[in-house]
This record gives structure tokens, C-alpha cells and sequence, in this order.
């Protein structure tokens, strides 16, 4: 194999011991070395490429916590308030009313020519629409002859029409399940919460497919995402993997001109927590250098703008009622206890600081059992955790993943109506996990939101929300601590560090391709600097053209 000497304007490597260069080398996908074209032609012949000589270099962005069901998604209509790009490029309008989202509902169903064709819109976000909520009724508007879900953007309420609740067989009186809310007549109002609930009414929606997996073409749509995005290694945070499942996986990554690692983490649902660990343990031995297998998650409950999150004293702001539990103390144990003894890394989401705090005292008590000096679980999301449990976390050896986004898209409503002025300024608290030394990352949970580690990181260092309000300036993260957390910061609560997340020798040659220096442009202008493509594993792929 011969060796490829790339040239650029600048190459920010994540090394300290050489944190800026101008050239580096790759011989068979990987990174023969970093520094100046002299030092580098010292490993003998070679091909100098200049194609990115006007280019800024980082190493390959890395998503910790996404979903490639954003790219499944795109099949599917967009209903949600922001503005948002799909995998073609084309921005589609948000929406800003129930009767606005009805009405591209409607317009899609007109397309549909099987009667019995289910239609899922996805990306509701009444919380904006001072918080009103979609009723059955409004989507029997859409439709009464053929069943209709929207997923709302948090991922963890379903909307349902009459005609998916008759098939789900939840269209009856007497429903008792706290995810069910009954209207003044007994009967669903079309709200469902908790996968318990969602999963079994989402199959008759069109959601199945796209909730817990993605079909190859959903999976191809992700990388392109990717690719824009200057991402070479994305989490897949929760497939119900099965042999099929990680065959289809296996089959698609493989592909020559596949763009992206991707590191698939078996959900907890479907499977005892024996079955959980032993089947999850069996599958490392599957990973390829494009296909990650072998990692776990978790999720101990529900969204906060969706008042499902588990909440400590005091709750919530406006007095809704605390959240709902997505696994019991007895089950997280278990599968902490069986994940340590066997080796398997777990991620857990917790949004609420109660499930953050059942996560902490669970761990402690896993550890005295099955010590592990390098176990690196991380709690993802995190959102309202105090300083007190960060300082838990970092005795405990724990990573934090924490969902910088959420200043953007929500931090408003947060301040407003979740959890009131005071928890708002200290959510997702960047700084704060820093300074405790706890390994810290930063994600954007797509199809959540939007899929973007430049945006993400934006969102950390400048911490704005949509109205222009800074929340937490106290929390605020340097934009070298920020571009950190979306390499080499990732890299190491995956348990990949060894791999990716720095542009140094023997690592998979991953970069992010970029049009300006993140490092010398404004602070507020990070999420403004074009992407021009990436280099994953010593290949090439230009966003224009992906």
C-alpha cells in the first residue's frame, strides 16, 4: 500500500504533545504520523495530496448518543417546530400548530395509495404550543379509516388516532396504566407514554420499524447525515439487536463506500438481563472496523419537556406530576451487577435527577460486588444532575454524556415551565462535570435534534437559547474543552480512544474536513462553519456529492 502525505491550512490533532500541524501521513487506512512534510517524508515514499490545502483538519467528529433512525425517520413526514434539513439536503418549515401539523399529515395521506397503509409523522413539539396536547380527534381529522402516529420530538410520547388504538386494542374504557391518559368520556385521548405502551401501538403506525431500528436505505440516509456533519463514528444508542438485525448492520457498513463506524448498543427491552449481558458479550466478537457491537443501554425514564423524566423533590416547576419509571431498581441492578462481572460497558439514560441518582446508588452497590478499575458506564443525558452527584459520579469512575442541545431547543420552555429558573441555569452542567474530572462528552440525541458536533459544540460553549437568552453563562465550556468533547472526549466514554478521537499515530485515519479554523473564528459563529466532507479509515467522502 503506498502512503498518502495530505497537506492542510491547519491540523488541530487532539495530541498535546503536538496539538497543531500541517501535514499528515496514512498508509492502509491508518495514521502513519503527524507533523511537518520533512518529518513525515522520513517514512519513505510517498504521494503528497493537496486537495486540502485550504482546509482545517480536526480529528473524524464522533457522536456519543444518536440514533440512526434519524436517517429511517426521513421516509416518514416531519411535523416538528424547527426548521430541518433531511438527508437530500432540502429544508422542510416548522410548524407552529396542532392544525398546521394536520395539515401535512393530510396532504401526505393523500399521496398514499394503499388504503390500509399506515402514515407516522414525527418531530411534535407542542411544548412551544403552550404545551397543548394532540388528542385522537385531532388526528381522526387526518384520518378515520387508516391508522396515524406522530412521535414527538423527545422520542418518548406517541400520538394515535381511533383507528391505531382500535388496533392496539387500547380503544376500551378503564385503562389504568399511568402512560394511557383518559379523557373525560374514559377512553384514551391518543396520548401514549413509555415504550411498554408506545412500542405495541407504534407497529400499527408505521413506528416499529423505524423506533427500534433502520431498514438499510434509513441506515445509508444516516451516513450521508453524517458526512455533513463531519461525523466519522456515530453511537447507535439503543437497537433491539438480534442476529438478523446485526447481520443487516454487518452487511450495510461493509459496503466499500460506507462513510461512518457505527457502534450499535443493544437496548434493554426484549431480553432478562441474563440474556441482556450474555447475548451482548457474544456479539463483540461480530465488530468490524465499521461496526462496533458489544455495548449496552439502558433507560431509567422519560423526557423532561415531555413531564416523563423522574424528578426529585421539588418536581416539577409548573406542578405536573413527577415522570414515570422506564425499568425497576431490582432489573438496573442486575444488569449492572451481570455487565461488570462479564466486561460489557453500559450507557444509561437518565434525564431526571431521581433516575441519575437511582443510577449512582445502583452502580455503587454493583461495584462492591464486581470491581472494575475501567469500567467507564456512562449516564447519558444527565440532565439535572447537582454538583453533589457529579462529585458521586467521578469516586465512581462514571462518564457523562450530557445533552448540550437542549439549551437551543428547549432551555426556554425549561426556564419557564419544567423546572423554573434556577435548575435551568445548571442543566446539562458542562463545566461543572470538567472540573469534578469526570470524561465528559456532548451529543445531539438525532433524530431528537439535529445531527451536528459543531452545533452541539456551539450549543456548550455559548449555551443560548432559541430566544437569545444565555442559560448558565456559570456552565460554559471553552471552545477548545468543546471541540475536545467531540472527539477524543466521545471517544473515551465508548471505550475507543485507543481508535479515534485524536489525529496520532496508529489511529484509524478519521478527520473532519472543514472550511474554517473553529479555533480562530468567533465563538458564536462554531456552528456556522462549513463542513466539507470527512476522511474515514484513509477514504474520502465530499458532502456535496454524498
Amino acid at each position: 500500500m503506498k502512503t498518502t502525505i495530505y497537506s492542510a491550512q491547519k491540523i488541530i490533532t487532539m495530541n498535546p504533545n503536538q496539538p497543531e500541524v500541517s501535514h499528515v501521513a496514512v498508509h492502509g487506512g491508518r495514521i502513519l504520523g503527524a507533523g511537518t512534510l520533512e518529518e513525515l517524508a522520513g517514512w519513505g515514499p510517498y504521494e503528497l495530496n493537496e486537495r486540502f490545502a485550504d482546509k482545517v483538519l480536526l480529528p473524524g467528529l464522533i457522536e456519543g448518543h444518536a440514533h440512526s433512525m434519524e436517517g429511517a425517520l426521513w421516509s416518514f413526514t416531519y411535523v416538528g417546530w424547527f426548521d430541518r434539513m433531511d438527508p437530500n439536503g432540502k429544508v422542510w418549515g416548522g410548524l407552529k400548530t396542532v392544525d398546521d401539523a394536520v395539515a401535512r399529515l393530510k396532504e401526505a395521506e393523500s399521496a398514499l395509495e394503499d388504503a390500509d397503509q399506515p402514515l407516522l409523522g414525527w418531530g411534535f413539539d407542542p411544548i412551544y404550543m403552550d404545551n397543548v396536547r394532540m388528542t385522537r380527534a385531532d388526528l381522526d381529522r387526518v384520518s378515520d379509516t387508516r391508522p396515524v402516529g406522530v412521535m414527538h420530538a423527545s422520542g418518548h410520547i406517541l400520538n394515535v388516532n381511533t383507528k391505531g388504538l382500535e388496533l392496539a386494542g387500547l380503544m376500551k374504557q378503564g385503562n389504568t396504566h399511568p402512560g394511557i391518559p383518559l379523557g373525560d368520556d374514559g377512553f384514551p385521548t391518543g396520548e401514549l407514554k413509555s415504550p411498554e405502551i408506545m412500542m405495541p401501538a407504534g407497529k400499527h403506525v408505521g413506528m416499529d420499524r423505524a423506533f427500534l431500528s433502520a431498514d438499510q436505505e434509513g441506515l445509508r440516509n444516516y451516513a450521508r447525515l453524517c458526512v455533513r456533519s463531519g461525523v466519522t463514528t456515530s453511537s447507535d444508542l439503543g437497537q433491539q439487536l438480534d442476529d438478523d438485525l446485526v447481520e443487516m448492520f454487518s452487511d450495510v457498513t461493509g459496503a466499500d463506500d460506507y462513510p461512518v463506524c457505527m457502534v450499535a448498543f443493544r437496548i434493554n427491552m426484549g431480553l432478562s438481563p441474563k440474556d441482556l449481558v450474555d447475548y451482548t458479550a457474544s456479539l463483540r466478537e461480530r465488530s468490524t472496523d465499521r461496526l462496533e457491537l458489544g455495548r449496552i443501554k439502558v433507560i431509567a425514564d422519560g423526557s423532561i419537556q415531555g413531564f416523563s423524566a423522574r424528578m426529585r423533590w421539588p418536581g416539577y416547576y409548573n406542578g405536573a406530576e413527577n415522570g414515570l419509571w422506564y425499568i425497576a431498581p431490582d432489573q438496573l441492578a442486575e444488569i449492572f451487577e451481570r455487565a461488570l462481572a462479564a466486561g460489557v460497558q453500559v450507557h444509561t439514560h437518565t434525564n431526571g435527577d431521581e433516575a441519575t441518582q437511582l443510577a449512582i446508588e445502583t452502580m455503587e452497590a454493583s461495584l462492591r460486588k464486581h470491581p472494575d478499575l475501567d469500567h467507564r458506564f456512562t449516564l447519558q443525558h444527565c440532565q439535572l444532575a447537582s454538583p453533589a452527584q457529579f462529585r458521586k459520579m467521578a469516586r465512581l469512575g462514571m462518564c457523562v454524556n450530557l445533552f448540550a442541545n437542549h439549551h437551543f431547543y428547549w432551555g426556554d420552555e425549561h426556564y419557564s415551565l419544567t423546572v423554573g429558573p434556577e435548575r435551568a441555569e445548571r442543566m446539562n452542567a458542562c463545566r461543572t462535570a470538567l472540573a469534578e474530572g469526570i470524561p465528559m462528552t456532548i451529543h445531539s440525541d438525532a433524530p431528537v435534534t439535529p445531527l451536528g458536533p459543531l452545533f452541539t459544540a456551539w450549543a456548550a460553549v455559548n449555551r443560548c437559547t432559541a430566544s437569545g437568552r444565555v442559560l448558565g453563562k456559570n456552565e460554559r465550556i471553552s471552545v477548545a474543552e468543546a471541540l475536545y468533547a467531540i472527539t477524543l472526549g466521545a471517544a473515551v466514554t465508548m471505550k475507543m480512544d485507543d481508535l479515534v478521537g485524536s489525529i496520532e499515530v496508529g489511529k484509524r485515519a478519521d478527520f473532519a474536513v472543514l472550511e474554517d479554523d473553529p479555533t480562530k473564528v468567533a465563538p458564536e459563529a462554531l456552528k456556522d462553519i462549513g463542513v466539507w466532507g470527512t476522511v474515514q479509515g484513509g477514504r474520502i467522502f465530499e458532502a456535496a456529492t454524498i
